[in-house]
């Protein structure tokens, strides 16, 4: 077994350490984070950092990098008060990864990209007519990390899917709504379908469910 220090981490180059930290914690969920400028002018960044915080109330966190330089989502969520989580489509693995490319303001990932914005209900950020799993959030709070990083904190306020992408009890059927997954920063993958498992109790094996 190959054994790694906090001490061999903190040595390794700049470009190995990023690639390794990032993949450590295995498969992420890919999401497309759309928000709009005070000016309405939208925006579009990938994100491999959201976290199920809640189900009542439904929260979902995110982690924002350092905004030591300008983060156009960062800003733009924080003076709107909204945004959207859009599952990142298998179909659309280039186009989603090349939205993290530093574009100018002024330049809308939207277009570049190749996705096409939709406002549903009033809300103020766009959706994306790409991904089957379309999520609008509300922003609730921050917190900072030692690090620089933020998490922000959503309430979910609008879920839009394919009607047989919801399952009787509740869960997602994400393979069939081609969701993607990514591993470490630039890994994009396409998953088979799970094996479940019914709710664990001591003493009882678990019993996979059909």
């Amino acid at each position: 077994m190959h054994h790694i220090t906090a001490a061999d981490i903190h040595g390794f180059e700049k470009v190995f350490r990023l690639n390794f930290v990032n993949g450590l914690p295995g498969f992420k969920s890919a999401n497309l984070v759309g928000t709009a400028a005070a000016d309405g002018f939208p925006n579009l960044a990938i994100f491999s950092s959201v976290i199920h915080l809640g189900s009542d109330p439904p929260l979902l966190g995110m982690v924002t990098r350092p905004t030591t330089v300008p983060r156009h989502t960062y800003q733009n969520l924080k003076d709107s008060g909204c945004y959207t989580l859009n599952h990142v489509p298998t179909a659309k693995l280039a186009a989603a990864h090349y939205t993290s490319a530093d574009f100018p303001p002024g330049v809308s990932e939207f277009g570049t990209c190749g996705f096409t914005p939709e406002y549903h209900d009033g809300f103020a950020a766009p959706y994306v007519a790409e991904s089957a799993v379309s999520i609008g959030l509300r922003f609730l709070e921050e917190h900072a990390i030692s690090n620089g990083t933020v998490l922000i904190v959503g309430t979910i306020e609008h879920v839009y899917l394919p009607a047989a992408g919801l399952r009787d009890d509740g869960t997602l059927d994400l393979v069939s709504m081609g969701t993607a997954a990514i591993s470490g920063l630039d890994g994009y993958h396409v998953v088979e379908p799970p094996v479940r498992f019914g709710y664990a109790r001591v003493g009882q094996p678990p019993v996979a469910l059909k």
